[in-house]
């Protein structure tokens, strides 16, 4: 009898999971159906005598247009254009202006693809950055570019093409703008203009929006800044600006066509590869995070948890253990040789970053630690673990005890300035560490300073110490934390932390690049890319 009800049960659950599982079926099928009836659909039929005459093809109310000239067709065929509405991946760094319509011309032969032909793309509201059209390469996943002309005033772009099917979109590049305003400088004479977004060499049309004048200049400077001046495209030169307004007229109304972009590395916002733009940007370093300091959300990451050299973002932990104890900064105290020796036991001496100073020679220990952050001097390190509390072995351990109270359970420290490449972290580590100790308010700025300068108390010698990451001397981003490293076994490493928003903060870190400009080049994109995450 038990076994019997045993049965029964079996065979009910049984069939009550069939069940469930038919229903969520039907419920995805369902999903999938609405999502396929939002999509609109338009379809035109092309005879012989009305391709021979040309024809535009105007869909959804002419938002897209296929402008078929004469010669274009050479025999009849319909033409089917979508308004999709389907999740499709978009380009990373780009915002999608428009809706994504495909079109095909359904007979494939009446097409000769060396026929390029114009497609006009309404774009859904005004938009003054740079805009581009693309087609969307299924075998890539990418979306690539096509020649692409704006017209803001009429809310429209035009575009070469040269294919018989396609799925296309527009989209804008962020913090590019087109549309906006300029003013004037005197400088070198002739028609030049600085930009804050083209690089040196780019190719501008500039048009007064109010007389409808242009002028063609050349990017020869770099201005005005952005923070300062958000509206601003660019500034022209005094001559170039007179062409087309009155000096006196100050800052005028404009509109610039980009005829030529120059050196398109992979760091510049308007470069496009030769595949297309994904939705992810591609990680050419060894290991890589993008994470949201506030709630901890990793964005994008390579090898996240694999232990690596981590160099001399070392040193930020070291600080931090160093300043937990209290210390007097503007005490003075001595440099002593020995510091540097134990430098030499990882290195040797013309390889380790140093302060230039003598033994002897007195500083305060606010110098030692703006010195070690600024400048990543290994020397000024050991200085700083011989004048704390702490003998050099308690100070490492604290360092390690410390790392692994704030959860980075792979990082191991054997010596406090990163030299030895047994001192080893993951980038997910890494970045719990940086959020840790870029609390600290003198970390933080330190790690952010261009340069400090100081002099030597009894010998009265000037020191000016430059900061490593170049990425801080730009105003493309807000940083508020950084460190660089590199060991021949670490590759080049890189922490840098940006600021979204009085509420958020982005945190980069990158191990293993090639080299430097790579490094830079790498953490770019990634800040590009975790900016718009947020």
């Amino acid at each position: 009898m038990t076994k019997n009800i045993i049965s029964i049960i079996g065979f009910f659950l049984l069939l009550f999971f069939v069940l469930s599982a038919s229903n969520v079926k039907a419920e995805a099928t369902t999903s999938a159906e609405k999502t396929k009836n939002l999509n609109k659909y338009f379809s035109i039929n092309l005879d012989k005598d009305t391709i021979a005459k040309g024809y535009t093809v105007g869909a959804f109310e002419n938002k897209l247009k296929l402008s078929l000239a004469p010669g274009i067709l050479d025999e009849a065929t319909q033409v089917e254009v979508y308004e999709l509405h389907e999740d499709l991946p978009e380009p990373w760094k780009l915002d999608m202006i428009s809706n994504v319509y495909q079109f095909e011309f359904k007979n494939k032969a009446a097409y000769d693809n060396h026929k390029p032909f114009y497609i006009q793309f309404s774009y859904n509201e005004d938009d003054d950055k740079y805009k581009q059209v693309f087609f969307y390469d299924k075998n890539f996943g990418t979306w690539r570019p096509l020649p692409t002309r704006d017209f803001p005033k009429e809310n429209f772009v035009r575009s070469l093409i040269h294919l018989p099917y396609a799925r296309l979109a527009i989209f804008s590049f962020p913090n590019t703008l087109t549309v906006g305003r300029a003013s004037w400088y005197a400088y070198k004479s002739g028609n030049y203009a600085a930009s804050p977004d083209f690089p040196k060499g780019s190719k501008l049309r500039v048009y007064n929006r109010e007389n409808g004048k242009f002028v063609d200049v050349e990017i020869n400077d770099y201005g005005p800044e952005r923070q300062k001046f958000p509206d601003r495209v660019i500034d022209l030169e005094k001559n170039a600006f007179a062409r087309i307004a009155s000096l006196g007229a100050g800052i005028i109304d404009i509109h610039v066509e980009p005829l030529h972009i120059a050196d398109l590395s992979d760091s510049n916002i308007l470069s496009i590869a030769k595949e297309g733009i994904g939705d992810k940007p591609k990680i050419g370093m060894k290991a890589a995070v993008v994470m949201d300091e506030g709630s901890g959300r990793v964005f994008l990451e390579k090898n996240g948890t694999s232990s690596l050299p981590l160099a001399s973002l070392t040193k930020l932990v070291a600080v931090k253990v160093f300043l937990d104890t209290r210390p007097t900064l503007n005490k003075v105290v001595a440099y002593s040789s020995a510091d540097a020796e134990y430098n030499y036991e990882h290195v040797n001496k013309w390889e380790s970053a140093s302060l230039n100073i003598k033994d002897g020679e007195t500083l305060t220990i606010n110098d030692l630690v703006y010195t070690s952050l600024v400048g990543s001097a290994n020397n000024t390190i050991e200085s700083l673990v011989r004048v704390s509390p702490l003998n050099r072995g308690a100070f490492i351990a604290k360092m390690n005890s410390e790392v692994k109270r704030w959860g980075a359970s792979t990082t191991n420290f054997i010596e406090p300035t990163g030299l030895a490449p047994e001192n080893v972290s993951s980038v997910l580590d890494y970045a719990i560490i940086a959020r840790e100790v870029l609390k600290h308010p003198i970390i933080a700025k330190a790690s952010t300073m261009e340069k400090y300068e100081f002099y030597t108390v009894n010998t009265e010698k000037f020191h000016r110490i430059r900061n490593t990451n170049h990425i801080i001397r730009t105003d493309k981003y807000t940083i508020n934390g950084s460190k660089t490293g590199y060991l021949h076994e670490a590759g080049y490493c890189l922490m840098t932390r940006v600021l979204k928003n009085i509420y958020s903060n982005l945190i980069v870190v990158t191990f293993g690049a090639d080299t430097r400009a790579n490094s830079f080049t790498e953490t770019e994109k990634l800040i590009q890319y975790g900016l718009k995450q947020i």
